[in-house]
């Protein structure tokens, strides 16, 4: 019954894609053999597909969202005590911060900045995406085994239709990408980026 209801069909007005923290400080950020890995699926792979998404989305009217890692103030102090630990912190005139150009948000694309690594932890989104109407979730972006593993789990609880193409999704070695999968894999519907364009392509009306 429950996989079923994953694969019940998209429609417009309640379908939503979000790409997560696919931002330019965030493309090169191991280091070492794992870097190589992580840099060669984002140009090759990830990203691709994410910007195969994002056109797809845009073409079906699928609402988007953009969620970036970015403090509120310039000193840093609204950050999550993880992040002011780790630590991570992105000012909010810092240039490095902003999403890659080719997955840049247009007109009536939401950003939402967060301070953690859930979003719905952090940010509104999970208001706005029932002001829209959403039900079914499609997320994509790095880190599979971090901030893209808690948007799923977190949207699932709250009664979304996760899905997750994991070919658009990356991290730092192919065994994390992997693990992640397995250990969320009941959260969401784990498919493909041409599935899920297939998906959008069959959009159904607004009810």
């Amino acid at each position: 019954m429950l996989m079923r209801q994953r694969n019940s069909k998209m429609r417009v007005g309640r379908t939503a894609l979000l790409l997560v923290d696919m931002q330019v400080v965030w493309m090169h950020s191991a280091s070492g053999a794992d870097n190589d890995y992580f840099t060669h699926r984002n140009a090759t792979v990830a990203v691709p597909n994410q910007m195969r998404l994002l056109q797809t989305a845009r073409q079906m009217g699928v609402d988007v969202v953009h969620t970036i890692i970015r403090s509120l103030r310039s000193d840093g102090r609204d950050r999550s005590l993880d992040h002011k630990l780790t630590p991570i912190h992105i000012a909010p005139d810092d240039p490095q911060g902003e999403i890659i150009a080719e997955l840049s948000p247009i007109k009536d694309e939401i950003v939402l900045p967060k301070t953690s690594s859930g979003v719905f932890n952090s940010t509104n989104i999970d208001y706005l995406l029932r002001n829209l109407g959403t039900d079914h979730l499609i997320v994509a972006g790095q880190l599979t085994d971090q901030c893209v593993d808690m948007a799923v789990r977190d949207a699932a609880d709250r009664g979304y239709r996760v899905v997750l193409p994991e070919d658009a999704c990356a991290t730092y070695t192919a065994a994390r990408h992997h693990a992640a999968l397995t250990a969320f894999g009941g959260y969401c519907m784990v498919t493909n980026t041409d599935d899920v364009i297939h998906r959008m392509t069959e959009i159904m009306p607004h009810e």
